[in-house]
């Protein structure tokens, strides 16, 4: 695991987790540790959404709904809902799918996590990219990192001109990797390879 002196167990599982997710998944890591900020929910919790008759599972919030489609793949409530980094894996799969087949910025793209809805979206993005810009400090100040641009969106966020999503890369990336592949099981690799 990655040393983050100071913060309680579940924090430190967070922020390992989102790293090392969104290594493995080629997305940017401020972006994965913003939107598991923003779920920010525990393991084994489950909250009940009264609108849609749905429940939002674990740590990373993955809908019922949206579980019903993983079945296919072996891939269960109780999976999204346990400790350790298998749900940060799965959502960094999920986020890197909306990046690459989703139309759209960036931002939007990886909002869709949350909704696909254009009024939720712009929501979730419009606090999204405020969480991202502070894990893209967090990040630059602790590990070696490099900025990349995508299109500029200056038009609905004239203070925020440029994305600053981080693509992390630093000496411990291939040890938290390993630390992954050791609490990790094989049937998220197994189900999102079938997935690709």
């Amino acid at each position: 695991m990655i040393d983050l002196p100071n913060l309680p167990p579940l924090e430190q599982e967070r922020i390992t987790c989102s790293i090392s997710a969104a290594v493995k998944y080629k997305i940017p890591a401020n972006i994965m540790l913003a939107i598991a900020e923003k779920e920010g929910d525990k393991p084994g919790q489950w909250v009940k959404n009264k609108k849609s008759n749905t429940h939002d599972v674990g740590p990373l919030q993955f809908n019922t709904a949206y579980l019903n489609d993983l079945k296919k793949y072996g891939i269960t409530a109780a999976d999204v809902a346990a400790p350790g980094c298998y749900p940060y894996q799965l959502a960094a799969w999920r986020i890197h799918g909306h990046i690459k087949n989703d139309k759209g910025d960036l931002w939007t793209k990886a909002s869709n996590y949350h909704s696909r809805t254009p009024k939720y979206n712009h929501i979730y993005r419009y606090d999204l990219m405020k969480k991202a810009n502070k894990w893209a400090d967090w990040l630059e100040a602790n590990y070696k990192t490099y900025e990349i641009s995508f299109h500029n969106d200056s038009k609905s966020f004239p203070w925020f001109t440029r994305a600053q999503a981080v693509l992390l890369s630093f000496w411990g990336a291939a040890r938290a990797g390993q630390a992954e592949a050791s609490i990790g099981s094989h049937k998220i690799q197994r189900s999102i390879n079938q997935a690709l």
